[in-house]
């Protein structure tokens, strides 16, 4: 190899690991390796460079079809840059998301990225001790890594606003945290935003699977006096109200309005298309990647990214019936 590109040995080792040479010459030893077959040992090369080439991608439940977008296109941009994501699946379980997160430090993953459940667990920083870790959505308890924090408090204002806008003064909002997870930032917000609005908002757990989250819409919106509107911190969870209001006999929007929290593109393609949030998945992606492969190869670079809201009006919201 090193006779056929005119490099030293070291170099080329170098550059194969993407290491102190530029890109120029990373790209002519990659196509001359491609020429000649050649393949590295993956032990061989992890031995040397202290690195496996993998990244684990810890997602707080992959129910939600948000997150299973996010983990393929993950995947897909870590693979771009010859490194390997190893995805796990919290389940909605913050103890189970410490024992993952655990277990890939364990693995000797050369980063971790994580949409956490629990970003307040005191385990976090313990884990940025070992190996870089950046975070999609919140900022974790005492850790100084790489972030792409979504600014829920614009996001809760935008949709709360469009209902209230209508003329929406009762809304539950349905949300996947737990109360072993309690002060996340947009449920904060909400309680925020409700009382400058002076409107009634209620929390409600809800799973995002598909069943877990009709079941728990069937019951808010079964109630005596029941939400003129309902406002879903996912996607999937909006998905779950459509189902229970259809089994229910009522209509979105003429006897309930729905707004979703992550634009999932199925929701553009429900009857009525679903008002939703949008944080720019393809963005999220390769920030969050940029910071992660930064960290591995320990270059500066920029902590922080902060995702920006956009509302997307859609047919699934409209002034609440009177009465109701």
């Amino acid at each position: 190899m090193a006779e056929a590109t005119g490099l030293s040995t070291a170099a080329v080792s170098y550059a194969l690991r993407g290491l102190q040479t530029s890109e120029e010459t990373q790209r002519r030893v990659r196509e001359a390796a491609a020429e000649l077959g050649y393949e590295a040992d993956p032990i061989a090369r992890a031995l040397a460079s202290g690195r496996t080439g993998t990244v684990g991608l810890l997602c707080g439940s992959l129910e939600d079809l948000w997150q299973q977008s996010l983990a393929v296109a993950m995947g897909r941009e870590l693979l771009g840059q010859d490194r390997y994501a190893l995805i796990l699946d919290a389940a909605g379980d913050p103890a189970r998301e410490a024992i993952l997160a655990r277990q890939l430090r364990d693995q000797r993953v050369d980063a971790l990225v994580v949409q956490p459940i629990d970003p307040s667990a005191p385990d976090w920083a313990e884990l940025a001790g070992a190996l870089p870790i950046v975070s999609i959505g919140d900022p974790l308890n005492g850790v100084r890594g790489g972030e792409v924090l979504f600014d829920n408090r614009t996001g809760v204002t935008l949709a709360l606003e469009h209902l209230t806008g209508m003329g929406h003064r009762r809304i539950a909002v349905l949300t996947p945290n737990r109360p072993s997870t309690p002060d996340r930032p947009a449920e904060l917000h909400v309680g925020i935003e409700a009382a400058r609005l002076g409107i009634d908002v209620r929390l409600v757990t809800s799973p995002h699977a598909l069943g877990g989250a009709t079941a728990v819409a069937t019951e808010v919106l079964a109630e005596d006096n029941p939400p003129t509107a309902v406002f879903c911190f996912a996607d999937s969870i909006a998905y779950g109200v459509y189902a229970a209001a259809r089994a229910l006999g009522l209509t979105i929007p003429a006897d309930v309005s729905v707004v979703g929290y992550d634009s999932h593109p199925m929701s553009a393609l429900l009857e009525p298309a679903l008002t939703t949030v949008d944080w720019d998945l393809d963005g999220i992606v390769r920030q969050a990647t940029a910071l992660a492969v930064a960290q591995i190869e320990n270059r500066s670079h920029r902590r922080r990214f902060v995702r920006a809201p956009r509302l997307w009006v859609r047919d699934s919201t409209a002034p609440p019936r009177q009465p109701r």
